[in-house]
């Protein structure tokens, strides 16, 4: 049995593995696709069942400001990727859509970020232990989200 570990010392063990894993992936990220921001915008509209998100509720899903949320959205419309319509239920909010063209880019830029997440991951985690963090990882998540 190891000595016990303070909750102090698991954070900053998670969060130093976090920031290492991310630099690596963002390095290896297919940017001449798209950015590493437009690909978590474009992740969190493809992961709903109508690939469309109230800007607003988008801004609760990524780590960026709400004026930065906008230029990256209005980039995205230019370039066809994304659609923003008024929200029929608010005047005053705003939709933003997954076109099928911005379908084509995410799943062209998610193929080779996956393959990039694979290899570290399962290049240094066996998969029990993958299931393990995993678990873990979601009771964490769940657990500060229902305080």
């Amino acid at each position: 049995m190891s000595p016990e570990i303070s909750p102090v010392a698991a954070w900053e063990s998670l969060f130093r593995a976090q920031v290492t894993v991310m630099r690596q992936l963002a390095a290896e990220f297919p940017t001449d696709i798209v950015s590493l921001n437009e690909y978590d915008v474009m992740f969190n509209l493809f992961i709903q069942p109508d690939k469309v998100l109230r800007i607003r509720d988008l801004g609760e899903k990524v780590l960026l400001t709400q004026p930065s949320i906008s230029r990256l959205v209005d980039r995205l419309a230019a370039r066809g990727i994304l659609e923003k319509c008024g929200d029929p239920s608010d005047g005053r909010g705003t939709l933003v859509a997954l076109t099928e063209h911005g379908v084509s880019v995410y799943r062209k830029a998610a193929v080779l970020h996956a393959e990039s997440i694979t290899a570290h991951m399962s290049g240094h985690l066996t998969p029990d232990e993958l299931e393990q963090l995993a678990l873990l990882c979601d009771k964490l998540r769940t657990g500060v989200a229902g305080q």
